[in-house]
């Protein structure tokens, strides 16, 4: 156990942690002096079956490191069951500190091919899933007077990716959900931040690897460990991180980002008002320079990992 306890004295919840960046958040938590509800309902990259064996794995690894953990197998998509994570944190902890919405699943598909179930699902997921299990620890946080959540959101949400709308709707859902978690609570003396984690993980080991280009990428992403990501999180859990909130980071590799927020970047007035014409002629071509390009992820984060 590391001799650093940020964490000590301190019940986090990680959701999805049986593997990736959820099972190395876990262990750093516990690492740090946290004990840890180890959720994870064992399932397929899609969300396909169920597993008890990860959740327990990644508890049985805290406890023989010395620290203190336990599993959780519950669905964070359904309400009640998002109850019981926090539940079980209650039952074995007889309290909740943190939550770390990590749990997440991918149903890639161009959009126009997108199917109903492939968008529910993900949606259900990602952004349902991270408000039930926020919702249902809340109360407890507002009760104490201190607790802070975490949210694993994705560039393909802030900047945006090929055949990713439920996945990408749904993340940046989620910096919406975050910042008004962070608005409503913060006289309770409650947080609010998300982490958008470029690591290498099962949830985009789906990527295609069929051209020279392709591989070369997915070599680069195999370079950036979850374990390079644990370590954000659990400073934004901690109280060091009492002056954080409702912010936004990316971390990639040895590189940490604050990421920006909409906020306006130009504007045009006509003391008579607009017409669709005068829009036309006078409103884009002011605007038209600072217009945002169509981007997706790679196309901002160009360079080789540091």
């Amino acid at each position: 156990m590391s001799s650093e306890k940020m964490m000590e004295g301190k019940v986090v919840i990680v959701t999805g942690a049986g593997g990736g960046i959820g099972r190395d958040i876990a262990l750093q938590m516990a690492e740090n002096g946290a004990r840890v509800v180890v959720n994870d309902i064992g399932a397929s990259l899609t969300g396909e079956g169920e597993d008890v064996g990860p959740a327990q794995k990644v508890a049985d690894e805290i406890k023989a490191a010395g620290g203190d953990a336990v599993a959780n197998t519950d669905s964070v998509a359904e309400a009640p069951n998002a109850r019981k994570i926090v539940e079980t944190a209650l039952d074995h902890f007889g309290r909740i500190d943190g939550v770390v919405n990590n749990a997440g699943i991918l149903r890639d598909r161009f959009f126009h091919k997108m199917s109903e179930p492939e968008w529910d699902a993900v949606v259900k997921v990602h952004l349902y899933g991270s408000y039930y299990v926020s919702r249902a620890a809340a109360p407890h946080f507002k009760d104490q007077g201190s607790g802070a959540f975490v949210h694993m959101t994705s560039t393909s949400g802030l900047i945006g990716n090929y055949g990713q709308a439920n996945y990408s709707a749904a993340k940046l859902g989620l910096v919406a959900l975050s910042k008004s978690i962070a608005l409503d609570m913060q006289r309770f003396g409650v947080r609010s931040n998300c982490i958008a984690p470029f690591a290498w993980s099962r949830m985009i080991s789906s990527i295609p690897t069929n051209t020279p280009e392709e591989e070369a990428r997915v070599k680069k992403l195999q370079q950036m460990t979850p374990a390079k990501v644990a370590p954000m999180a659990v400073y934004l859990a901690s109280d060091q991180a009492a002056e954080v909130n409702a912010q936004i980071f990316a971390v990639r590799n040895n590189e940490i980002f604050l990421v920006s927020q909409p906020r306006p970047v130009r504007s045009v007035h006509r003391g008579e008002g607009w017409t669709p014409q005068s829009i036309a002629e006078h409103a884009m071509p002011a605007l038209k320079s600072s217009f945002h390009e169509l981007e997706r992820s790679g196309d901002i984060f160009t360079w080789d990992p540091i």
